[in-house]
């Protein structure tokens, strides 16, 4: 497939699950990717070798989003490590996908102000800071995709911190989007529900079967499926589509 052939783009969080099944998707349309990564070095540098196997181009860029200075740490690694490959520091796509979970496991009684403003520092003023800063580096035409989640839209009380911020990442996407639009660029949230993402739960066939019975399919998602329907934002074939909310839970919303 060809359909981001000449474009670029940078996926935040990208060294595992999600992330990285977004970063293959992109790369395997045909972008060269920037993979983000916080901590695990290692695993950014597995989606880069996956992502050349597979021959695409990709790289990885290191930043703790949340941290003092680190979206312009960020952005800085992503526009030389584009003008490196490309001979320019366009960059076409810009995926906000990292997140803090803020599981507190006891429910509502159990959250603390530290809870609260790490999720909101990485979930919501990371990306809108991101996205401000990125403009300058993002031509015309070029398009932002903000990962949300489906407990944003639904009682999940053990995630209310999580989905508190995944909420307010949403608002941005809404206010931005006819600002935006100024310049030809979409933005748009793509949430998705229960996702086999690598974690040992999905490991556990009860708790398999539990989450299974919450998605229309009576299933978990594939981190496939989700990378799909971002790709489907990120490309021209959204040009008309922004400031929208796409579920892409599996059914888990509809009741």
């Amino acid at each position: 497939m060809s359909r981001l052939k000449n474009k670029t783009a940078l996926v935040t969080g990208a060294s595992r699950g999600i992330g990285r099944g977004i970063a293959l998707r992109l790369a395997q349309d045909g972008a060269v990717v920037a993979v983000n990564y916080a901590s695990n070095e290692a695993a950014a540098k597995e989606t880069v070798s996956l992502i050349e196997e597979a021959g695409g181009r990709a790289f990885t860029v290191h930043a703790r989003l949340g941290e003092p200075g680190a979206v312009e740490q960020l952005l800085a690694g992503v526009e030389a490590g584009l003008a490196e490959r490309t001979g320019s520091g366009n960059l076409d796509i810009l995926v906000n996908n990292a997140a803090a979970t803020g599981f507190e496991g006891a429910g509502p009684s159990a959250v603390t102000e530290a809870i609260i403003d790490n999720c909101y520092t990485i979930n919501a003023k990371a990306p809108f800071f991101l996205i401000q800063k990125a403009l300058e580096l993002i031509p015309d035409g070029g398009h932002i995709v903000n990962v949300s989640s489906g407990v944003t839209h639904s009682a999940f009380p053990i995630q209310i911190a999580y989905a508190m911020s995944k909420a307010a990442l949403e608002q941005i996407t809404l206010h931005m989007a006819p600002v935006l639009a100024a310049r030809n660029i979409t933005i748009n949230t793509v949430a998705p529900g229960i996702t086999d993402n690598g974690d040992p739960v999905f490991d556990d066939p009860a708790a398999v079967e539990q989450m299974s019975a919450l998605s229309a399919f009576k299933r978990v998602g594939e981190v496939s499926e989700v990378a799909d329907v971002v790709a489907f934002a990120a490309s021209d074939d959204a040009r008309w589509v922004t400031g929208s909310f796409i579920d892409a839970t599996g059914g888990t919303l509809i009741g």
